[in-house]
């Protein structure tokens, strides 16, 4: 019988589902992560020669077009558990420590890498302004291991907080500055163009985005809750599980999977971000009865979802990795990747957090633990697929260095870093309690951080 490579491809992507799940829990004893062991296998396995498919968007475009709509995917996903899981009511003041990682630390990571990547490798300003956009968010994706739990964990936890919730709205506000160096490309100087920028990608896109998200958050919300009466979230446990309550429904996680769904369609439609919206609308939906069953339900069935696809990306990257992605890399480029991990993101991070009032160990943990993964990806193939960028081998190379060292240095670091922190008690701010109770305008108690406690 002929050896079908295609089947083979089954039996890997079958055997990584199969044992996800313990292995994760198995590797968190050695303080490693899934995604280690994962590109590791996916390396070796597309190394052999066994006729599997090679991935490499600098050879092939439609391995580009493949990665932006894989990637888009699975960002989309990611988002949705992430906000969902936010226990903590939006205002101003409770996310204050959020706002600074966006407006200070991400732009110092984008113009940093720009110029590193102009300066040390000679790329062309829209390519390095690609570069630094791609590298400059924080991932969704690769950093479970560093966000929030399910909802209702009744535990407040500032560092793991402000990680969810920068890679949530930063992986949309990344969108302006790839724009940017869409249309850079073959500019020769700044001109009406950069006005009309300022005022499409980086004032209407986000406003859209952000609107778009809000309404169909609500909109979503008001048909689950007037359509039926949800018992509180405590309810749903491994103990009421195993005494044959049903833990989960299926059309709810399908209510929510379609209503996010539809923020990021819609959004796209009126020319916002899409990513902004299925945060935002995520965290909408998850701000009313927040003591309801229904948000642990949601939130359980998107991250089945996510970990199948992560599942396929993991093994992907490992390809992407083997098929000599990694070729055109030069020391200037790897010095880049290791800057942005080591340098970059910890000093930006550490500015932005500076005026916190979080413990000094967990302003380090906010700074340090920046993932990079697959947005980055998905912003470096849109680019591609969008416009004819220079020395596209280049980025890459470089971003895919950054990834690799972020998922092993990160996916060692992360857990012992949190750890530490905690034992520290440096991952609640001054003056705070690890679980507190907040209100609504109309006096009803709600959760805030995973509080379940009535008032």
């Amino acid at each position: 019988m002929e050896f079908d490579p295609r089947i083979l491809l089954f039996v890997i992507f079958g055997l990584g589902l199969m044992l996800a799940v313990s292995l994760e829990r198995f590797l968190a004893r050695f303080w490693l992560s899934l995604p280690i062991l994962y590109v590791g296998a996916g390396y070796v396995l597309f190394s052999l020669p066994l006729g599997l498919p090679h991935i490499n968007p600098t050879v092939d475009g439609f391995d580009a077009v493949t990665l932006e709509y894989v990637t888009e995917f699975i960002v989309i996903a990611s988002l949705m558990a992430a906000g969902i899981a936010i226990d903590r009511p939006v205002s101003w003041i409770n996310w204050r420590q959020i706002w600074p990682l966006l407006v200070v630390a991400m732009p110092l990571t984008i113009a940093s890498v720009a110029f590193l990547g102009w300066w040390s490798l000679g790329l062309a300003p829209a390519s390095a302004i690609l570069l630094g956009a791609a590298l400059a968010p924080t991932d969704p994706v690769l950093a479970r291991s560093v966000q929030v739990g399910p909802p209702g964990e009744n535990k407040r936890h500032d560092i793991r907080f402000s990680l969810t919730a920068e890679a949530g709205l930063n992986d949309g506000l990344a969108f302006p500055f790839t724009y940017l160096a869409i249309a850079a490309v073959g500019m020769t100087s700044l001109g009406t163009w950069t006005l009309e920028w300022a005022a499409l990608d980086l004032g209407w896109r986000i406003l859209a985005g952000c609107a778009v998200g809000w309404a169909v958050g609500r909109l979503g919300s008001w048909y689950v809750f007037e359509r039926e009466a949800d018992a509180p979230i405590e309810e749903i446990n491994e103990e009421t599980a195993s005494a044959g309550t049903p833990k989960y429904s299926t059309s709810e996680g399908l209510i929510v999977l379609g209503t996010l769904l539809l923020a990021y369609g819609l959004a796209e439609l009126a020319e916002g971000y899409g990513f902004l919206a299925v945060f935002v609308g995520a965290v909408t939906a998850r701000q009313r009865e927040n003591r309801s069953r229904y948000h642990k339900i949601s939130h359980h069935f998107i991250d089945q979802i996510e970990q199948i696809v992560l599942v396929a990306v993991l093994f992907g990257f490992g390809a992407m990795l083997a098929s000599g992605v990694l070729a055109p890399l030069t020391w200037p480029g790897a010095l880049i990747g290791l800057a942005l991990v080591f340098v970059i993101r910890p000093i930006a991070g550490f500015v932005a957090e500076a005026r916190s009032d979080l413990p000094m160990i967990g302003t380090l943990a906010i700074a340090f633990l920046g993932v990079r993964g697959m947005g980055s990806i998905y912003y470096l193939a849109y680019g591609q697929n969008h416009a004819d960028f220079a020395q596209l081998d280049q980025l890459w190379a470089v971003t895919s260095f950054a990834i690799l060292v972020s998922i092993v240095v990160h996916g060692i670091v992360s857990g012992p870093f949190i750890l530490f922190a905690e034992k520290r008690k440096s991952h609640i701010h001054a003056g705070q309690e690890e679980s507190m109770l907040s209100h609504t305008p109309s006096g009803r108690p709600i959760m805030v951080e995973g509080t379940t406690k009535p008032e």
